[in-house]
């Protein structure tokens, strides 16, 4: 067992669950994961961070989606969370499509009724915007496993980092 899971497991429930909201802010999910402890291995927190993100309720997945600053938009504060998002998003500096992006996402929050959210690690701002666009073309029964998939990879790539 690594030290970061030892550690991880020793928490205090309630600072757990504070822990794994960094990660996915939706309650039920850090409660479920937060819960699950001790981990024998990283891979075991990694499927139960997967479980749980799969087990959301949509009311669950918009409140996790509240948390979750637009596309392009470098998120405020000095907290972990958005450090994890400027990270996370870094390929969407670019000015040639900045205008379309912010384009994308009015018209998307404006259709859907939430944020756009991608999982935005190794992308390119033209390959988000080109996301935004393609995904704009759906209907809501459409989007919404996008959007939990999108959530899942975000929620099992930051529960990574606060385990190394």
């Amino acid at each position: 067992m690594s030290e970061g899971l030892a550690d991880f497991n020793a928490l205090p429930l309630a600072e757990a669950e504070r822990e794994l909201l960094a990660c996915c802010a939706a309650p039920a999910w850090a409660k479920a994961v937060a819960g699950g402890r001790p981990y024998p291995d990283r891979m075991a927190l990694k499927a139960a961070g997967d479980a749980a993100a799969r087990g959301l309720t949509w009311a669950d997945v918009l409140l996790a989606l509240s948390a979750h600053p637009r596309i392009g938009e470098r998120p405020a504060g000095d907290g972990r969370e958005a450090a994890w998002s400027r990270r996370e998003q870094a390929g969407a500096d670019d000015p040639s499509v900045a205008s379309a992006l912010v384009e994308a996402n009015r018209e998307y929050e404006e259709r859907f009724g939430y944020v756009f959210l991608i999982f935005a690690t190794g992308k390119s701002a033209p390959e988000m915007l080109a996301a935004a666009r393609a995904r704009l073309a759906h209907d809501e029964e459409a989007e919404r496993p996008v959007v939990r998939e999108e959530l899942r990879k975000i929620a099992l790539l930051r529960l990574e980092r606060i385990v190394p």
